[in-house]
């Protein structure tokens, strides 16, 4: 009962990140500035009392902290979407410099990464999962200051007629890029892409805790594995950025999807027990597979995160990247989804992995699967423009001389002096 309950939260996880990302591209295609900025002040003070309640109540309701959970998380997913969006018109603006932003992006989430890896499983043994949930409510909080520190022009007597007009002109604009062949193809790569490398970590916790067949390790021992493994994201953003940022998108994302698949093949080694025969020990071995794979998948991450940035037409970029975020998010829903049920078609469960190697097996050859649709990436590198000149500016674009201080792009434009 326990690995189904956890096999459902994983795919709520996902769900949820959907979810918060539809409502996100929502919120920038419905607000101006001084609305928007509001929405995080409330969502975070929302945050802040999800956060308190899963602290508070032990017995609480599936419902209510599913409820809580979403609220949540959908403070910070807004406030992350609102960094995409400046990235993105960056990006458009600046092409030389999208690999960079990226870059500093993967970077610091590498870093709070790391950091939240390594400190949790301190907090959770010396505080439990509930004062955890207490803790939560500081980053929760820090999403207010958000809505108080990022500067956006406000608009005065709003036209609601013209909300209304540009909500459709907006859409109009997206939907007109995305028939695009430039852009529905390299949106279908990646949604493929993420959606064919199946999600079996939960078959694979279970057996690195197994103690007949498996190495018996504690749930805290994967915990700190994990932690020190999240080094091999850190690595292939530095590496990304010193080494490979300049190279085309199809023939970077050819060598990476290609090692990403192969470096699969070491989990075989390590179910089998080779590695036991070669002297190598399973903590150290686990923390490289874990490593290599972490680092793999943050370098096929990134060319798609600078491709994603160089798809957004001018005016409507917050809403448009946050539309590709929620594909991709999709497509790790559908590899949750595909790994599951590849566990339940072998038999996989909490006790029982006589065939954990044939869904490793799989999963990596699916995994390269993806190479034979890379015709759908264009042949483009960081700095060049992707999008046809008809979608580069959509018709809710503001002036570029307006631009200085805007981190958001609104539809809502003042009628002052109509």
């Amino acid at each position: 009962m326990f690995s189904h309950f956890s096999g459902i939260a994983g795919d709520l996880t996902s769900f949820l990140l959907v979810c918060d990302t539809l409502c996100t591209s929502l919120i920038f295609l419905s607000s101006d500035g001084f609305i928007y900025f509001n929405s995080i002040i409330v969502l975070g003070f929302i945050g802040v009392i999800a956060m308190l309640l899963l602290s508070l109540h032990e017995n609480l309701h599936l419902v209510l902290a599913l409820l809580a959970l979403t609220a949540g998380s959908a403070g910070g997913a807004i406030a992350d979407v609102t960094i995409d969006a400046c990235v993105a018109q960056n990006s458009i603006s600046q092409p030389s410099l999208a690999a960079d932003m990226q870059s500093l992006c993967a970077f610091s989430l590498s870093v709070g990464s790391l950091i939240g890896y390594f400190i949790s499983g301190i907090f959770v043994h010396f505080l439990g999962p509930m004062g955890v949930f207490g803790l939560m409510t500081i980053p929760a909080g820090l999403v207010i200051s958000v809505g108080f520190l990022l500067y956006e022009p406000r608009m005065h007597n709003t036209s609601y007629t013209q909300v209304k007009q540009n909500f459709i002109d907006a859409g109009k604009a997206m939907w007109t890029t995305l028939r695009s062949e430039d852009v529905w193809g390299p949106c279908l790569y990646m949604y493929l892409s993420l959606a064919l490398s199946l999600d079996i970590r939960e078959g694979m916790f279970y057996w690195y805790t197994d103690s007949k067949g498996g190495p018996s390790f504690s749930q805290e021992s994967v915990g700190f594995i994990f932690s020190i493994s999240s080094v091999g994201a850190l690595l292939g953003a530095i590496l990304y950025q010193y080494a490979l940022k300049d190279y085309a998108f199809r023939n970077l994302l050819f060598w990476t999807q290609l090692i990403y698949g192969l470096s699969g093949m070491l989990d075989l080694i390590l179910v089998s027990r080779l590695n036991l025969k070669f002297g190598i020990p399973d903590y150290f071995f686990v923390v490289i597979v874990e490593s290599i794979a972490k680092m793999t998948n943050r370098l096929k991450w990134m060319p798609m995160l600078v491709l994603s940035s160089k798809l957004c037409p001018s005016g409507i970029e917050g809403t448009f990247f946050a539309l590709l975020m929620s594909i991709d998010n999709v497509g790790l829903l559908s590899a949750s989804w595909g790994g599951g049920f590849v566990l339940h078609m072998l038999r996989i469960t909490r006790t029982k992995f006589d065939n954990i190697w044939l869904a490793i097996l799989i999963r990596n050859i699916l995994r390269i699967a993806p190479l034979w649709l890379l015709f759908l990436v264009p042949r483009a590198d960081r700095s060049s423009s992707i999008l046809p000149c008809k979608s580069m500016n959509s018709e809710v674009a503001i002036d570029p001389s307006d631009t200085k201080n805007v981190e958001l792009v609104s539809l809502v434009h003042s009628v002052d002096g109509k």
